[in-house]
């Protein structure tokens, strides 16, 4: 039997069906084998394929490798007018997505002048697609104006619907940067028209859907949503869909306050970021983190950008995005070194929008993160000034969800300073979350039913408070329904499969490394077992439960101890002060002394 070589057109065919078929590692290999078999045999026209077809899977952000050495080797070696092209746009896109725009640059230039001497329309809109990409940093807004508006006129005169996609996704990517909200839809409109072509384009058009519909707070699309994507990702083989789809399905969850699928997509990220050592990811997952309530992940990923890390980010397409990100997960975290340095870097730039990657996710207005820096160093003015900037943005562009996050919080209140004497934050924001903590390290948790507790108590030092006035008292805390006077074997039984399910719900969350849903689901299950214990005798036998004032008791007992120790997690010396001067009991009270010397703020400010 005959064994045939395997022939570079035999890699080259099986690579582009594994790019087709959305298997981009495979494809990636496959192409740098035929790079290489191509190199050696002298094969100019197939290591030209081979070398282009490399950089089509090329992932965004991620480590080139020696892709773009090979693109320049064949580059080089090319006359061509058109392939040398075509190389140097793949040169200039690579190094672009690498983090490395200025080594682009004059790639894309010679790619231009060389598309404008071919004179094809689809070959020329695609270099320029190249040229917008090196020239994405914050400080070339304007450049990058000129360039979207060439090429959409190159670009309405080509078939390909590759060519208009480009061309139409750099013309939504500008107006978000600058929130022109009509030339927002009218993109919006064209993508969806062109996804009616195109399974590449309708997930384009999928995804930027997506992104407004959060922009303007609406979650209930999103499901639908990134079901089109995954679907149309597949069918049109994107080798970097599934990175879309995990932004998505995070910000999706975040905005819908769903902590666990936030926790899962940041788990993964970060795991992505630091494998790939790309800063604007690990930037993003600090912020994720912050919104899975994850302060401790949070702060461990922010306390990596100490240093020079910030000002030595390169000023490329992820610039603007990754201070941003740093800046609120800094801000959540209360981290002084890295909020002053992203702040001072971000401050030239108030204003402006801050957009994910080709208009991936709208990541709120600088003005938003340098209002709530200016108040985190005392400089009200400027946080006042800034705060209002970005609120009547938000509200014209209809970003209902950012506007009502920022309208929530409002600078520290501007009383003379007593000596001695702290400022403490306990008070409840919209959207069911607390503000917790001193004035300069005041944190943002998610609602537990006995931060309501202590904020009464606290409200009335000295004064005692009956547990039962406690559970009925209107603090806004969702109570559970009273267990009854009689716990008879139907409730018996209920009660005992609760807490098998608290159990499962206890573990899932432990695995996860969900502080606040173990600390509940813990609450609640020792609560049960208390009043399982109570409501039977010997062998299980169902009893006369004790006095609804009893139940009071241990119900406020345990909330406030779990409450107490979930604000230990993230301020130690507030939890052990609480912890030393609550007394719970039939009768609970807050026992401050004249050394504690805390001024409470119990109430947040008017929106």
């Amino acid at each position: 039997m005959v064994i045939r070589a395997t022939t570079v057109t035999d890699l080259l065919d099986r690579a582009d069906a594994e790019r087709t078929a959305g298997k981009g590692e495979s494809a990636a290999a496959l192409y740098d084998q035929a790079a290489g078999t191509a190199r050696a045999e002298g094969d100019l026209a197939g290591w030209t394929r081979a070398v282009l077809g490399a950089a089509s899977v090329y992932v965004f952000g991620a480590e080139p490798g020696r892709l773009p050495a090979q693109l320049y080797d064949v580059l080089v070696r090319t006359e061509d007018v058109a392939d040398r092209a075509r190389l140097a746009a793949a040169l200039a896109r690579c190094w672009a997505y690498a983090g490395h725009p200025e080594r682009g640059a004059p790639f894309a230039a010679e790619a231009i002048e060389r598309a404008e001497r071919v004179g094809a329309a689809d070959m020329l809109a695609d270099c320029l697609d190249a040229a917008l990409a090196v020239h994405w940093g914050p400080d070339e807004l304007e450049v990058r104006q000129a360039m979207v508006r060439r090429l959409d006129e190159v670009a309405a005169h080509v078939l390909d619907p590759d060519a208009r996609l480009q061309a139409h996704l750099w013309a939504l990517q500008v107006a978000c940067e600058v929130l022109d909200v009509q030339a927002i839809h009218r993109q919006m409109r064209a993508l969806e028209r062109l996804g009616e072509e195109s399974a590449r384009a309708l997930f384009f058009a999928a995804s930027r859907r997506l992104m407004l519909d959060l922009l303007r707070g609406r979650t209930d699309t999103a499901e639908q949503l990134m079901a089109v994507a995954a679907d149309a990702g597949d069918r049109a083989g994107l080798a970097d869909a599934w990175l879309v789809l995990k932004a998505m399905d995070a910000y999706s969850a975040a905005q819908s306050g769903n902590t666990r699928a936030v926790a899962e997509a940041a788990e993964q990220g970060e795991a992505f970021a630091l494998a790939e050592g790309v800063p604007a990811v690990c930037a993003e997952m600090s912020y994720l983190w912050v919104c899975a309530d994850r302060l401790d992940r949070a702060r461990a990923l922010v306390h990596t950008f100490r240093g020079s890390v910030l000002a030595e980010l390169p000023r490329d397409v992820n610039w603007l995005l990754t201070l941003q990100c740093i800046l609120e997960a800094a801000l959540a975290v209360g981290d002084d070194e890295v909020i002053e340095t992203a702040a001072s870097l971000l401050a030239p730039y108030e204003g402006r929008a801050v957009m994910n990657a080709g208009a991936v996710m709208f990541h709120g207005l600088t003005d938003d993160t340098l209002a709530r820096a200016a108040a985190h160093r005392g400089d009200h003015e400027s946080a006042d000034r800034l705060r209002a900037s970005a609120l009547a943005t938000y509200d014209r562009v209809g970003a209902q969800w950012w506007r009502d996050r920022l309208a929530s919080w409002r600078p520290p209140a501007r009383k003379m300073p007593v000596a001695g004497v702290r400022s403490v934050h306990l008070h409840p924001l919209r959207g069911g979350l607390w503000q917790i903590g001193p004035d300069e390290d005041a944190v943002t948790l998610r609602s537990l039913r006995g931060f309501g507790y202590l904020r009464e108590l606290v409200r009335r030092p000295h004064q005692p408070l009956s547990a039962l006035d406690l559970v009925g008292s209107g603090t806004g805390v969702v109570l559970e329904a009273g267990l009854g006077e009689l716990a008879d074997p139907q409730a018996l039984a209920a009660y005992r499969q609760r807490l098998r399910e608290l159990e499962v719900e206890l573990a899932e969350a432990t695995d996860w490394s969900d502080l606040g849903r173990a600390e509940t689901a813990r609450t609640e299950r020792d609560a049960l077992l208390d009043e399982v214990a109570r409501s039977t005798g010997l062998h299980g036998r169902p009893r006369t439960t004790g006095s609804s004032q009893e139940r009071a008791r241990v119900a406020v007992q345990k909330a406030i101890a779990g409450a107490v120790d979930r604000i230990g997690t993230v301020d130690e010396r507030l939890g052990q002060h609480l912890r030393t001067r609550i007394r719970t009991g039939l009768q609970c009270t807050y026992e401050p002394t004249a050394d504690d010397r805390l001024e409470w703020i119990l109430d947040s400010p008017p929106a």
